[in-house]
C-alpha cells in the first residue's frame, strides 16, 4: 500500500490541523507544536513492506511530543529507525537526550513518552519496526531506545542505502517483493545493531553479555530444531549448563522460555508474511513444534488469537 500526502494540496489556515492527523496516523498518536509561522510545508509519502512500512518525512521545523494519555489505547509496540538527511533532529527519552546529524539514524520506542524536533526543515527517513517483527531477530530490542548508530560506513551505510532505494523503487514492486525487501532491511539492521558492542554491554559484565549474545544467536540459528535443549545451547557455546541457566535469569526468562517466545515470534512472522505459503501445520513444524494443538494453545497465549486468525487477519489487511 502506498500513500502521499503534502500541505500544497491544502489551504494555509488547515495545514496544522491537516499535519497533525497524516503523522498521528502514519506513525501513532502524537502532538505537533509548530514553532513557525502560518506558512507551513510538508510532504509526507508512506509504503508498506509486509508488516513493515517506510515513510519519507520533509518538513519545516517540527516538534513532536509524545504523552503518556497516548499510549493507554496502545495493544501493539512498534519501534521508529529514523535518518535525518538535511539537518539535526533531537530525540529525548526515558531521561536520554540525543542529537543526531545526517550521517547516523537513531532509533525509538512507541511504549515510552518522548519530544523529537528539528528546529530547520529536515528530510527524514523512516522505518516503523513492529515490536514482535525485531524481536525475531533483536533480543531485547527495548535496549536500543535513544542509541544512536554510525550510517556513513560499512553496514550502516548500507542500511541506509538499502532503505533510501527501498523507498525509491516501491512503487513498481509487488506484494511479494515488499515483504522480500522489508525481511532484507530487518537482517541489515540486525547487522548493524549485533556489531555495536554497547549492545553486548548492559547491565550485567560484558563478558556475561557476551555470552548470552552467542547463546541468542545459537538458539535462534536453530529454532526448526525440535530436540533443541539447553544442554545442546551450553554445549554449543562452550559454557556449563548452570551458567547458561544463570545468565538467562539474570534477563528474568528462563532459557526454555526464550526458546518458546523466539519460536512463536518466529512462527506469528510467518504467519503474516503474504509470500509464505506453508499450511499452519507446517509452520509450527518449521519453527519447532511437534504438535500443532500445542503451537495453537502456546501461540493463542502469546498473541491473544489463534494462527488461523492471525493469518486470516494479515490476509484480509492486504489491499
Amino acid at each position: 500500500m502506498q500513500a502521499t500526502h503534502a500541505t500544497s494540496d491544502v489551504p494555509p489556515q488547515s495545514r496544522r490541523h491537516f499535519w497533525q492527523d497524516v503523522v498521528s496516523k502514519t506513525y501513532f498518536p502524537l502532538d505537533l507544536v509548530f514553532p513557525g509561522g502560518r506558512d507551513f510545508h510538508a510532504s509526507l509519502g508512506a509504503w508498506t513492506m509486509g508488516p513493515l512500512s517506510v515513510s519519507r518525512n520533509v518538513s519545516n521545523g517540527l516538534l513532536y511530543r509524545r504523552h503518556e494519555r497516548h499510549l493507554v489505547n496502545e495493544r501493539e509496540e512498534c519501534f521508529l529507525i529514523t535518518v535525518p538527511e538535511l539537518a539535526e533532529i533531537r530525540f529525548e527519552q526515558d531521561g536520554k537526550d540525543v542529537r543526531c546529524q545526517p550521517g547516523a539514524f537513531v532509533i525509538e520506542r512507541s511504549h515510552l513518552p518522548y519530544e523529537f524536533s528539528h528546529h530547520d526543515p529536515a528530510a527524514l527517513w523512516v522505518l516503523k519496526v513492529p515490536s514482535a517483527v525485531l524481536r525475531t531477530r533483536i533480543s531485547r530490542p527495548e535496549r536500543l531506545a535513544t542509541l544512536q548508530f554510525d550510517a556513513s560506513r560499512s553496514v550502516g551505510a548500507l542500511f541506509v542505502d538499502t532503505l533510501r532505494f527501498a523507498g525509491e523503487r516501491i512503487a513498481a514492486m509487488d506484494d511479494a517483493a515488499h515483504a522480500v525487501m522489508g525481511k532484507h532491511l530487518i537482517d541489515l539492521l540486525a547487522m548493524v545493531i549485533e556489531a555495536d558492542e554497547r549492545v553486548l554491554t548492559g547491565h550485567s559484565s560484558s563478558v556475561r553479555n557476551g555470552h548470552l549474545h552467542r547463546c541468542e544467536l545459537f538458539i535462534r540459528s536453530r529454532l526448526d530444531d525440535m530436540r533443541l535443549t539447553p544442554q545442546m545451547v551450553a554445549d554449543g557455546c562452550g559454557i556449563s549448563l548452570r551458567y547458561l541457566h544463570q545468565i538467562f535469569e539474570g534477563e528474568g526468562i528462563t532459557v526454555c522460555a526464550y526458546i518458546r517466545n523466539q519460536r512463536l515470534s518466529m512462527s506469528d512472522t510467518m504467519l503474516r508474511d503474504p509470500t509464505c505459503r506453508m499450511s499452519i501445520s507446517e509452520i509450527a513444524y518449521q519453527c519447532g513444534f511437534g504438535d500443532q494443538a500445542q503451537f495453537s494453545r502456546n501461540y493463542r497465549a502469546r498473541f491473544g488469537c489463534t494462527p488461523s486468525d492471525a493469518r486470516a487477519a494479515s490476509r484480509a489487511a492486504l489491499p
